[in-house]
């Protein structure tokens, strides 16, 4: 008894770790990099772009893709789910709203399987006449979802607790 609480406390542990390196851990420069955006980081528009896009220096994994662009005003301007093409992450956008800065969040995982983050910026100089979608809620202070380290934290603790019950004398 005492040996399978101290495999499940080692599983809870391992999750935890998994979590926070998720959420830390610098992008290894032998991963996919992000050679441009459209629109360019930084920029300056008078009207809003249909869709936002990330072109990487390698194939991307088309599963677990993660992209929203977040308003002056804290809500979501993307909508629908991020497609990838190859090297490049898209997401279409609503019609924009207030004039101010707009910030593009991604997380894609490299043909390796590295999990890549980042985001940039560009601004709307001329206010749009769009509605925004929800408040940017249920994502983490840099606004990429947060959804995805949870499952894989519950996974992780259900293959320590399932690997702790198989190893049982």
């Amino acid at each position: 008894m005492r040996r399978r609480a101290v495999l499940a406390w080692a599983g809870v542990m391992l999750a935890a770790v998994a979590l926070t390196a998720a959420y830390t851990a610098p992008v290894a420069s032998a991963h996919a990099t992000r050679l441009s955006a459209d629109p360019a980081d930084n920029a300056a528009l008078t009207t809003g772009p249909d869709r936002v896009s990330a072109t990487f220096n390698e194939r991307l994994q088309t599963t677990f893709a993660a992209m929203t662009v977040v308003g002056p005003d804290g809500n979501l301007w993307s909508t629908g789910e991020p497609s990838v093409q190859g090297a490049v992450v898209a997401i279409g956008l609503r019609p924009l709203g207030p004039a101010g800065t707009y910030t593009v969040n991604y997380r894609v995982t490299s043909a390796d399987g590295h999990v890549v983050s980042g985001s940039w910026s560009f601004r709307l100089t001329v206010p749009g006449t769009g509605t925004p979608g929800p408040a940017a809620a249920g994502t983490a202070g840099n606004g990429i979802p947060v959804w995805p380290f949870v499952v894989g934290a519950v996974a992780l603790v259900a293959i320590g607790a399932l690997w702790a019950v198989r190893r049982r004398p």
